[in-house]
């Protein structure tokens, strides 16, 4: 076999191509993702202006629900190739136009999520305030439409920064407010299928083998460290319940789970495990550790008494495990199959 007929995988390759290979791979992602958003850009710009139009000619010509059905039947004629253009499809681009009648507002922000996303905000909740908030939280963490849903169902707008913490004494600004912010009350583990009469072994045990939906419960910048970690202090080992670090932060936080109601002692064994991680783990570039203890309830004064001492950067929440959503709200939304079924085909696209 001649040189120039030996297979690609044997080549010598040059110096550095695997660096540039990917880099390379890098920028193709990138012009990727570039590419697709700005189509999806178009795609949601093109739907408001069509709802526009439809509001307007319904008010000065009177058009009903048969003009409609009739646009809808003549444009797939027109753009058999294009999905998008059933009547339910342009009902909801009206509605869309009929929400936000800030044009500048579409191209600047909303138009950076995908249809799908539009239709989740409108379906899902009742005003613009809650909707551009749960927007722009879609936009920051680069959430799927499944997982805006999920988060608007958990309610995530009333838990953000609730827990009580002592971080705007304890941490400088913005620091405090990140922190503040990063944390919610009461967490929502009711994917981990265990009731409230579950052990913080248990409970512990249970998060780690869900880690992924762990972590989007703990929102944006959480890296899972270890479970059980281990501090030796003396001749005394300890163990860490669960240690994550925030990479916004770039500070340990150390996370201590209790499965009955907050008592004040649990802060005493919280602050001695960040004391030690503070002297045995962080390096001069990491920030001061963060604690936040979970328990199962909690006295809102208390807990504000207890942190009212305490030097460390500390909050404390509740874990809800078995939690369902009230009825009224369960009857009034549609459920994530619902809109499944109703999305089916739809690729930028026919509902």
């Amino acid at each position: 076999m001649s040189k120039s007929e030996q297979p690609i995988a044997l080549i010598n390759l040059p110096d550095g191509y695997n660096i540039w290979l990917m880099e390379l791979k890098e920028r193709i992602h990138t012009a990727q993702q570039r590419a697709t958003l700005a189509v999806n850009r178009e795609l949601v710009l093109l739907y408001w202006q069509i709802g526009r139009d439809i509001l307007d000619r319904q008010a000065e010509q009177g058009w009903g629900a048969r003009v409609i059905d009739r646009l809808a039947h003549d444009l797939r004629n027109s753009f058999p190739n294009m999905k998008g253009f059933s009547p339910r499809n342009l009902k909801y681009m009206r509605t869309f136009a009929d929400t936000w009648t800030d044009v500048e507002f579409v191209q600047e922000v909303l138009a950076q999520l995908p249809w799908y996303h539009q239709l989740a905000l409108l379906d899902k909740l009742d005003n613009n305030e809650k909707r551009i908030w749960y927007a722009q939280k879609a936009i920051e963490n680069n959430w799927s439409r499944n997982v805006l849903v999920m988060q608007i169902e958990t309610r995530l707008i009333e838990r953000q920064g609730n827990a009580v913490s002592n971080f705007e004494q304890r941490l400088p600004k913005p620091d405090s407010d990140l922190a503040r912010e990063s944390i919610k009350d009461p967490y929502r583990f009711d994917f981990l299928g265990l009731t409230e009469e579950a052990q913080e072994r248990e409970i512990e045990g249970a998060l780690v083998k869900h880690v992924t939906q762990f972590l989007l419960e703990l929102g944006a910048g959480f890296a899972f460290v270890g479970r059980q970690v281990l501090l030796q202090v003396g001749e005394e080992d300890f163990f860490i319940d669960l240690l994550f670090y925030h990479l916004k932060l770039r500070c340990y936080v150390v996370i201590e789970l209790k499965a009955d109601k907050f008592k004040p002692e649990h802060l005493g064994q919280l602050g001695f495990y960040m004391t030690a991680v503070d002297r045995q783990m962080k390096v001069k570039e990491d920030a001061v550790t963060i604690g936040l203890l979970l328990c199962k309830s909690k006295d809102k004064v208390v807990a504000e008494y207890a942190l009212g001492d305490k030097s460390q950067p500390m909050g404390i929440a509740e874990s809800k495990l078995l939690e369902s959503l009230p009825v009224p709200l369960q009857t009034q939304l549609p459920s994530i199959e619902e809109i499944e079924r109703e999305l089916q085909g739809f690729d930028g696209g026919d509902v």
